[in-house]
C-alpha cells in the first residue's frame, strides 16, 4: 500500500508485459507476470500484452466484417438503435455519447454487443446466455444478407477470444494484489463482458476541441481489453503531471487499462487512468474494446489491504451492475429523446 502511495506516476511511456507464462504451470514464472502487472497497475493503469494467444486475423476480420455496416445509410443504422435497448446494446450514432462533460459529444460511432454463444459451439458456458443485471439479455444484430451474419460471426469470435484472454488476467490481477488467484473465480461466473467496434471518422477543416473522437473518460468495469486497428496514433493517456502519453498501436500487442470498478476494489491503489481519443489522421480508424466486469450482482468495495486508519475508504460499497448503469445513463443522457 506505500508502494502506492510514493509511486511515481508521471510515466512518460505505457509498459509492454509478456504474456508468454501466464497459465505457466511454474507459479514462481505466473509470479514473475504479476509483478509487472502490479508495477504497471500502481503507476500507469494502462499497459500492452503480447504473447497473448490471440491471432491477429480475428480482430482484423472483425474490423473488416464492419464495414458493410458502417457504410449503411444513417437511417437503416439507427433501426438498431441503442436508446431503443433497455440493456445498451445496438448502435451509438455520431455524437451519441459525451464521456467528457466538458465536451460536446463524441465523434465516433459503434456497434455494442454482450455475451453470446458461438454457433454451433456447446462448449461456452451456457449460464452466461442468462447473464442478469441491468446489462444482460439479448444482442441487437442488423439484419440482411450475408454481409450482416458474417459481421455477427466475425464479431462473436473475436469476442470470445478476448474474454479467454480476459479470464487469463483475472488470476494474475489477483496474485498482483497479493490475493489468492481464484479470488476472482466465484465474481466472473456471469461476468459483464461488452464488447464495441468503434468507427472514428477523420476530422478535417476547423476544429473544435471540445469534439473530439472519444472525450477524457476513465472506464467503468474491471479492465477493458483494446484492439487498435492499423497504425493511426490516436488513444492518449494522462499521466499524473497531467501530461498527455501516446499509446500508438503496437504490432502483436493489446492495450489493457484498468476501470473504476477496479481502482474502488483496491482504494485507488490500482489506477483507473484518464485517457481520450483524437482522429487526426485523415483517415478512417477502428478500435475494438471489451470492457470486463464482475457479475452485476457482485459488491465493489475496498479490500481490507487497501484500507488503514491513514488511509481509509474512499467509495461508499455499490453493486457492480448498478455503478456500470449509472454511468452509462450519464455517458447517454445527452442524445436520449422522449
Amino acid at each position: 500500500m506505500n508502494e502506492a502511495l510514493t509511486a511515481n506516476t508521471a510515466f512518460d511511456e505505457i509498459p509492454i508485459i509478456d504474456m508468454a507464462n501466464a497459465t505457466s504451470n511454474d507459479p514462481t514464472a505466473r509470479q514473475r507476470v504479476a509483478e509487472q502487472i502490479r508495477d504497471a497497475c500502481v503507476r500507469v493503469g494502462f499497459f500492452y500484452v503480447k504473447n497473448h494467444s490471440i491471432p491477429a486475423s480475428l480482430p482484423e476480420q472483425a474490423v473488416q466484417s464492419s464495414l458493410p455496416f458502417f457504410d449503411l445509410s444513417t437511417e437503416e443504422k439507427m433501426r438498431y438503435d441503442i436508446h431503443a435497448s433497455s440493456n445498451f446494446k445496438g448502435y451509438n450514432a455520431f455524437l451519441s455519447e459525451n464521456t467528457d462533460p466538458e465536451g460536446r459529444g463524441d465523434l465516433n460511432e459503434g456497434f455494442n454487443f454482450g455475451w453470446e454463444a458461438l454457433e454451433g459451439d456447446e462448449s461456452e458456458k451456457s449460464a452466461w446466455a442468462h447473464t442478469a443485471g441491468p446489462m444482460g439479455g439479448a444482442n441487437v444484430w442488423p439484419e440482411g444478407g450475408e454481409e450482416m451474419r458474417e459481421f455477427r460471426r466475425a464479431l462473436l469470435a473475436y469476442y470470445h477470444a478476448a474474454v479467454r484472454l480476459g479470464l487469463k488476467l483475472f488470476p494474475l490481477l489477483a496474485l498482483a494484489l497479493g490475493l489468492p488467484e481464484d479470488f476472482f473465480a466465484d465474481k466472473t461466473t456471469k461476468p459483464a463482458a461488452i464488447m464495441r467496434i468503434l468507427h472514428y471518422p477523420p476530422q478535417d477543416g476547423p476544429m473544435d476541441d471540445r469534439v473530439i473522437g472519444i472525450g477524457a473518460h476513465t472506464d467503468y468495469e474491471i479492465f477493458t481489453i483494446l484492439y487498435q486497428h492499423s497504425d493511426i496514433q490516436a488513444l492518449q493517456v494522462l499521466n499524473s503531471a497531467g501530461k498527455w502519453i501516446n499509446a500508438p498501436p503496437i504490432p502483436g500487442t493489446l492495450v489493457v487499462n484498468l476501470g473504476d470498478q477496479l481502482a474502488r476494489w483496491t482504494n485507488d491503489v490500482f489506477k483507473s487512468t484518464v485517457h481520450r481519443a483524437i482522429n487526426r489522421s485523415g483517415i478512417r480508424r477502428y478500435s475494438i474494446p471489451l470492457f470486463f466486469g464482475t457479475d452485476y450482482d457482485v459488491t465493489v468495495e475496498a479490500l481490507p489491504s487497501c484500507v488503514s486508519p491513514g488511509y481509509p475508504a474512499k467509495y461508499a460499497p455499490i453493486k457492480a451492475g448498478d455503478y456500470v448503469k449509472s454511468r452509462l445513463e450519464a455517458t447517454y443522457s445527452g442524445s436520449k429523446t422522449a
